[in-house]
């Protein structure tokens, strides 16, 4: 049985995913689990270095105004230019180095 951070490694190294992708993926509902997932990406970020992969990140993106947001793990809620909450969500791959 693989946990639930290999799970994500395997999905990511197949494809890009956004979070709430993932969550859909993975079957994790409830409060919360935005956050977890954003937790377990910063530790496989880490984790991959070793491994001589890394974790790709296709930032978040205001569909508002074009607002393009730093690469990080992270979910804006608003655009810090037009302050829309109409946020494309960043997206996640694993590419081998």
């Amino acid at each position: 049985m693989m946990t639930r951070r290999q799970r994500i490694i395997k999905l990511l190294e197949g494809r890009d995913y956004s979070i709430s992708e993932l969550a859909v993926v993975l079957e994790m509902r409830g409060k919360g689990t935005k956050k977890i997932l954003l937790e377990d990406l910063r530790v496989i970020s880490k984790t991959l270095k070793r491994e001589g992969k890394v974790l790709l990140i296709q930032p978040a993106m205001c569909r508002n105004c074009g607002f393009v947001f730093e690469p990080e793990i992270k979910l804006p809620s608003k655009c810090p230019r037009c302050h829309s909450s109409w946020i494309d969500e960043p997206r996640f791959k694993i590419e081998i180095r």
